[in-house]
């Protein structure tokens, strides 16, 4: 017995791939620009920098590919379509900001102890070329960041270009005014130290969904004393719960009745009393749930030695 929407969000995934296009274009157009740049002004910050977009164009991609497979509709194979697609994107690109974040820092260290040559004044006007790509790449995914961890990750992949683009433009700013190199290395630290916790913490986020841990804010202990406490309930076992993708909790349990509901009708009362509970009565709504309804005779004869 089991309580679903089948309403997947198709329209939602549409727009979103919509919007992965245009920022993954931005992102593209940039990186092209900042190889330009670095060839023309002999800037390793900008070709450190571009490199970081290229990592992020692929992250993109990536997430542009999920967005796409996450369209495809439910099957008799593939029961919830591609959604978990979503979520091995985004960790595929938790993987490569962490790369990011962990070249950052190592090339930081590198260049204050080797600091590099580099062109101040035009290498400001490429920074500056990057940042208003990112800007308007930030503003596309704003208002999808918080949808799914795929969203999350893609807004996380421009906000990590626009954070290199503010470095370049400080490095830049400061090498022309003061001639003092080193400042390159001292904002790649700046950025490693910015990246690297945004990188872990949606990396856990999306290990938690392969494992299939329960999802962030659903107390199962709370959810089996509600189940516990309704009419009829003697005993509630095999309960859990997981996330298939981001928004999307699933729930499961095998629920002891006393044996008079199998035959007085009250089973199918008690059925949506259950999907109500987790439904609406907890901070992570449960649309997905599917219960056992079992008679207490049926608990019985499972606990006796076979």
């Amino acid at each position: 017995m089991s309580g679903h929407d089948h309403s997947h969000g198709t329209a939602d995934a549409a727009g979103q791939r919509g919007k992965l296009i245009i920022v993954f274009a931005i992102t593209f157009a940039v990186m092209v620009a900042e190889i330009i740049g670095s060839v023309l002004t002999g800037s390793l910050a900008l070709l450190a920098d571009a490199g970081h977009m290229f990592t992020d164009s692929a992250g993109l991609l990536i997430a542009l590919i999920a967005a796409s497979l996450a369209l495809k509709p439910a099957t008799l194979k593939r029961t919830w379509g591609y959604k978990r697609a979503e979520i091995v994107a985004a960790a595929g690109q938790a993987a490569l900001l962490l790369g990011v974040g962990g070249f950052v820092i190592v090339e930081g260290i590198r260049r204050l102890f080797e600091p590099p040559e580099v062109g101040g004044s035009t290498m400001l006007w490429f920074g500056i070329i990057g940042l208003a790509g990112n800007a308007i790449g930030l503003l596309v995914l704003a208002s999808g960041r918080h949808h799914n961890f795929n969203m999350k990750a893609a807004f996380l992949e421009v906000l990590n270009d626009a954070l290199g683009s503010v470095a370049v433009i400080a490095a830049a700013v400061i090498i022309a005014l003061t001639g003092w190199t080193r400042a390159d290395a001292v904002v790649s630290l700046l950025i490693g130290a910015l990246i690297i916790p945004r990188t872990l913490k949606l990396l856990r986020d999306t290990t938690d969904v392969l494992m299939e841990n329960v999802p962030r804010g659903l107390d199962l202990a709370k959810v089996r004393e509600h189940i516990l406490a309704l009419p009829h309930v003697i005993d509630v076992h095999d309960l859990h719960a997981s996330l298939v993708a981001s928004g999307t909790p699933v729930l499961s349990a095998h629920v002891t009745v006393k044996d008079m509901c199998m035959r007085d009708g009250h089973a199918a009362g008690i059925l949506a009393d259950l999907q109500r509970c987790v439904a609406e009565d907890f901070d992570v709504s449960v649309e997905h749930s599917t219960f056992q309804i079992e008679p207490a005779a049926h608990r019985d004869q499972e606990s006796m030695p076979h």
